[in-house]
């Protein structure tokens, strides 16, 4: 039965921003973080997770000019070919939505700007991409100079869908209260995130998947990345819990990772036994207390928490 099996605070606090498994490693680009300044010019910022260690790292801002680096930006997308993520879209406060494409190449850690051609799309915001036989596809996204061919905007996303063997995973990171007749496309107070969706695509069939442990709140505009046979999910922001803020716009922005174990091991539960009973770790051998201090080290790189309205 899948298992939450670790839950990490003190990683990029970041929403809306790109991520791409790459082995054991989670390159994660820009976003946007509340309070933070998007209108100056400035090298786009990475972070990579390892999912051995469980900490995250920020990369030296890239060395060449800012020509060959993105901008920072957030709504953008970024997809893996071989060993090169290739860079979309996205948009900062100043100068708005980007249609350049830039590439960085995971072994190297350099950026380039591959020479294009053909029916650039326009420049966007907030679109979807994906690959097949080594083609990127991009779909949707808010386009500043809208043209009907090209423009969909989804103002209310319900579900995040992964792509897991022949299942997908459907999370219901955003179910308003049924009791309400009111919709909006803002996130309401009211929400759930326990609820984890699969669908079989050989048979075509949706169905429930019971989860064990302590989740993630409910949230929109994170990242999930698929490393081996666990979703890590980390990022996003949510309506802030703060009991004395009456507005229900009032977001926070997170910094905290999950990961979801879809078969956990003997050796994974024994850990998680470990912790939740508090028991003698001094006995054990050194690499396992060295990974039960993994799993329960908060990473050190978040911006103080600010939050946001809208």
């Amino acid at each position: 039965m899948p298992r939450w099996t670790v839950h990490l605070e003190g990683g990029p606090r970041r929403v809306n921003h790109a991520a791409v498994a790459v082995g054991h490693r989670v390159f994660s680009f820009g976003g946007y973080c509340s309070g933070e300044d998007y209108e100056t010019l400035r090298k786009i910022d990475v972070h990579v997770f390892n999912a051995v260690s469980l900490r995250w790292r920020k990369l030296h801002p890239a060395s060449c000019s800012l020509s060959m680096v993105p901008y920072m930006r957030y709504g953008h997308t970024a997809v893996l070919i071989d060993d090169v993520i290739y860079i979309w879209g996205g948009r900062n406060d100043t100068d708005g939505a980007c249609n350049k494409l830039y590439t960085f190449h995971t072994g190297t850690e350099q950026w380039a700007t591959p020479l294009v051609s053909g029916q650039i799309p326009g420049a966007r915001d907030g679109h979807s991409a994906c690959v097949l036989e080594r083609t990127m596809y991009i779909f949707g996204g808010y386009e500043q100079q809208v043209r009907p061919v090209h423009y969909v905007l989804f103002c209310a996303m319900k579900r995040l869908y992964i792509h897991h063997k022949p299942i997908i995973y459907s999370f219901d990171i955003l179910t308003s209260n049924p009791n309400k007749c009111t919709v909006s496309t803002h996130m309401a107070r009211e929400l759930q995130a326990k609820c984890l969706t699969a669908l079989g695509t050989e048979l075509g069939r949706w169905q429930r998947v019971d989860v064990q442990g302590k989740g993630p709140c409910a949230r929109r505009r994170q990242c999930c990345c698929i490393v081996g046979d666990k979703i890590l999910l980390f990022g996003g922001t949510s309506p802030s819990q703060d009991q004395d803020l009456q507005d229900e716009f009032y977001l926070m922005d997170h910094s905290d990772l999950y990961i979801l174990d879809f078969s956990p091991s003997l050796k994974t539960l024994c850990k998680l036994a470990v912790l939740h009973y508090h028991l003698d770790q001094s006995c054990l051998p050194h690499d396992i207390r060295w990974e039960l201090s993994a799993m329960t080290t908060n990473s050190n790189i978040s911006r103080p928490l600010l939050s946001s309205h809208g």
